[in-house]
């Protein structure tokens, strides 16, 4: 069985067993007064634990969240993680991210492009132990490689790759074969797994990395 983050557990909340994390509710998830449930289908990276993949964030770690969107799964990380900074590039979504922020200290939202991290570079911290990607947008290796820059040299890549915001006229997995390709331009790939049934068309990658 897959290991779970430090903060992380398998939890019965709502007659319902499943991964939990300790923190207020945000998006009308199960919540049995301390523990929400951590649902897969709406998380890559619930979707990551769930699938297998060993992605070796631990309590405490700090952690560059790209693509951030309303904060769903951003909430869940801050609820076990050290400083989350949390990169999105819509303005709708980020209103609502701003809400949820306001009851995680450890949470800072920053409306940036992700394509561009000198725009966050003054911001964000270096050698953080984790960047979490989840950008749907065309070129995603390519930004996990800008933002290598924010990751320690023992540090995690936790990327979901979405086929369809590659290229929606080709087969997903010669996309995800190709991107893997660019990916190891900076990194060692470690692990890899289809997010299927929680996310169709979509990859997920666990990468640390490459030593110079």
């Amino acid at each position: 069985m897959t290991e779970l983050p430090g903060g992380v557990e398998r939890r019965r909340v709502d007659g319902d067993e499943g991964l939990a994390t300790r923190g207020e509710p945000v998006y009308g998830e199960p919540y049995d007064g301390e523990w929400r449930r951590w649902d897969p289908h709406r998380s890559k990276v619930g979707a990551m634990i769930e699938s297998g993949l060993e992605t070796g964030v631990a309590e405490g770690d700090g952690v560059l969240y790209l693509g951030a969107a309303n904060g769903t799964t951003a909430s869940h990380v801050a609820d076990f993680a050290g400083p989350v900074y949390a990169v999105e590039f819509a303005p709708r979504p980020m209103r609502e991210f701003v809400g949820v922020a306001e009851g995680r200290a450890n949470l800072f939202p920053l409306l940036k492009d992700a394509r561009k991290p000198e725009t966050y570079a003054h911001v964000v911290e270096a050698n953080l132990d984790c960047i979490v990607q989840d950008v749907a947008t065309t070129g995603q290796a390519r930004v996990a490689n800008l933002n290598r820059r924010f990751l320690a040299d023992d540090g995690r890549l936790l990327l979901a790759l979405k086929a369809r915001s590659e290229d929606v006229t080709r087969e997903p997995e010669t996309v995800f074969q190709e991107s893997l390709e660019t990916l190891r331009e900076e990194y060692e790939v470690l692990d890899t797994a289809r997010l299927n049934p929680y996310h169709g068309d979509h990859f997920a990658a666990v990468a640390t990395p490459r030593s110079e």
